[in-house]
């Protein structure tokens, strides 16, 4: 079954992992960003290796979003990011093909252990099987 395996994050998490930190969430160093890198590299070799991968990405920061939604008369309404009443937004994701819902939460326990600085937030992980086919009733 393939599943989507999704990573959160705030724009407050992108801001400090480019060395400008906030309350609770510390300023990222370059030996953070190396164990960060490294420890999602090994994830992404190892599932590649397996076969499990499909796609992976990471996302750009959420000031970087644009998002369409209805205006007051229904017509469709552009607007740029970042979104002050968005906490957390997608910051990447991972289409991954496995055997069942414990593997796949295996991979997503590993991704969650992802090192990062003292006092900083871990992310959330997500977990969506992806609908193959039409919908049962």
């Amino acid at each position: 079954m393939k599943y989507l395996v999704m990573i959160y994050g705030s724009q407050a998490d992108y801001d400090a992992m480019n060395g400008k930190g906030s309350a609770g969430h510390p300023a990222w160093g370059e030996k953070d960003l190396q164990a960060m890198f490294q420890h999602m590299e090994s994830v992404n070799n190892d599932l590649a290796e397996s076969g499990e991968l499909v796609d992976g990405q990471g996302l750009t920061p959420p000031k970087q979003a644009i998002v369409v939604t209805g205006g007051a008369d229904g017509a469709a309404v552009v607007s740029d990011g970042p979104f002050g009443e968005t906490k957390e937004v997608l910051a990447g994701y991972w289409v991954l093909d496995c055997a069942s819902d414990e593997r796949v939460t295996e991979i997503a326990k590993r991704v969650y252990e992802c090192p990062v600085p003292a006092g900083a937030p871990a992310s959330d992980i997500v977990i969506r099987p992806i609908q193959e086919g039409a919908p049962d009733k």
